[in-house]
């Protein structure tokens, strides 16, 4: 199986200022894990700049233009008290979304059966007119609706197991019974969605988990919540919101799972891709604040889908 890889220079770019966690060193963390000798195998490639228009089938044009013109030319600006832009954010943004669109039209072609974007800013908690929780465009959407527009995909799924609830992506696809949104996340929690009984068209499915639950709830909770879901949806895409924050070391939550949870929920997503989407599956990075379980969550991830 080939594994494609797809990050940017221009990600590190984006500076959020001193103390901020969503930080430049979080893609450098990943860097560094990924170039132990066990990822040679992985098909490398720099993240394009995404075309507007491909942003513009989520976010409308006045919102594209209006974060463009919140970019500063010197320092910061912080667009909510969470969410920070600097000079480079721009180009930044343009990246981690070309990354994940390119992501699929790579997949889609068959030049490689999965694909990981290694990229900031996040995205899921960017709704179409809103920016909020460290995310400007969200990524993971927009190559959604990529996948249906230019490839053709009628039946595309985002699984989120970042640790904060994706309200960005779920507000996207609330009314749209072809998209499927399905999310582990702690609650109550940042941003105060994602109980159970949002359910958009029947195509939202939110599994939220105690603080202080561990990988046996999480591993309950997807598999007899979200899975079954799935399952019934039977996407023809399969699109991952992966954090990291729902690691027991990370300092922004109080969930308690370890790395061999993330290769579990990876496995188990790569199986519903071969069940139903010929194997194709694209993850994207979200959240993760602490630089070592990082670095560790997200190695474990890649080498579990170099695996399948």
């Amino acid at each position: 199986m080939t594994t494609l890889l797809l990050t940017h220079p221009a990600c590190l770019a984006h500076d959020t200022g001193f103390g901020h966690p969503e930080q430049p060193a979080r893609l450098r963390a990943i860097e560094r894990a990924l170039a132990a000798k066990d990822f040679s195998g992985l098909q490398r490639e720099k993240a394009p700049l995404a075309e507007l228009a491909a942003i513009e089938r989520l976010h409308p044009e006045a919102y594209v233009a209006k974060i463009k013109a919140g970019i500063p030319k010197e320092l910061h600006n912080s667009l909510d008290p969470d969410t920070v832009v600097s000079p480079g954010s721009w180009e930044a943004v343009l990246r981690a979304t070309g990354a994940a669109t390119r992501a699929v039209d790579q997949v889609m072609a068959g030049t490689a059966d999965n694909a990981f974007c290694a990229v900031r800013p996040p995205g899921h908690h960017a709704e179409p007119s809103r920016a909020m929780g460290f995310c400007l465009f969200n990524c993971i959407g927009v190559a959604a609706l990529h996948a249906r527009a230019v490839h053709g995909a009628s039946r595309v799924a985002v699984v989120d197991f970042d640790v904060h609830h994706g309200n960005g992506t779920q507000a996207a696809f609330w009314n749209d019974k072809d998209l499927f949104y399905g999310s582990t996340h702690q609650m109550p929690l940042f941003p105060g969605t994602g109980a159970k009984d949002e359910t958009g068209v029947g195509n939202i499915w939110n599994a939220p988990l105690a603080p202080g639950d561990d990988g046996e709830n999480f591993r309950s909770a997807f598999s007899t919540r979200i899975m079954p879901a799935l399952n019934a949806f039977a996407p023809d895409f399969l699109l991952v919101s992966a954090g990291f924050d729902a690691h027991v070391k990370d300092p922004l939550a109080q969930l308690r799972l370890q790395e061999d949870d993330f290769a579990w929920v990876t496995e188990t997503l790569l199986e519903a891709a071969a069940k139903h989407s010929g194997g194709r599956l694209v993850s994207v990075l979200e959240g993760g604040y602490d630089l070592d379980a990082l670095a560790s969550s997200t190695a474990v991830h890649v080498r579990t889908l170099m695996g399948a």
